[in-house]
């Protein structure tokens, strides 16, 4: 590995040594503070010093890194299913849009709490989102026995029968909540 690859923080891992991290580069040196405690002086092109985590490397890169970065970061969005609110919004009923719901107390002295409707039903899919997760979760959990996967199970069933209430805010069934 050579001298110029090293920053100090960097784990590295030695082939009699373990793994270490740099702790100052000097010319042709550097101090690696290894595992065991000790501290050891060592030349990287020639002790066999490897990185000791997983690294990238992106050559010919031809756009800007904000926009990889960007890139990435939607991509994984998507996959775990966080979607835009925007997103939201288009499965909101026609006649729901730009709509409010309105909060009223019983007490008259008590102010009522007015919140748009793309607000609220963004919520209410969030929830079905994490619900859904929650069960993935659940579903694919090592530990848990079958029969605590069925009850855990059951307690999620019956949050979807309680929020089949909102059902009438979405466009279509497809998205609905669902007690079976």
């Amino acid at each position: 590995m050579k001298i110029e690859a090293l920053h100090v923080g960097m784990k590295v891992r030695h082939p009699q040594y373990g793994t270490g991290v740099i702790r100052s580069i000097a010319e042709h040196t550097s101090e690696v503070r290894f595992d065991d405690g000790q501290q050891r002086t060592v030349s990287p092109e020639t002790a066999g010093l490897t990185p000791g985590e997983p690294s990238a490397e992106i050559s010919g890169l031809s756009v800007p890194l904000e926009q990889v970065i960007a890139q990435t970061v939607e991509r994984v969005a998507t996959l775990l299913g966080l979607d835009q609110p925007d997103a939201f919004v288009e499965q909101l009923g026609t006649r729901w849009l730009k709509g409010s719901l309105t909060l009223r107390p019983a007490d008259p002295a008590l102010q009522a709490k007015e919140v748009p409707l793309e607000t609220f039903f963004h919520k209410i899919v969030m929830m079905r989102n994490n619900l859904r997760v929650l069960e993935q979760k659940i579903n694919g959990h090592a530990q848990l026995s079958d029969a605590e996967k069925v009850e855990m199970q059951q307690y999620i069933t019956r949050c979807y029968g309680s929020m089949t209430t909102f059902n009438i805010l979405f466009k279509s069934e497809a998205g609905q909540f669902r007690s079976a």
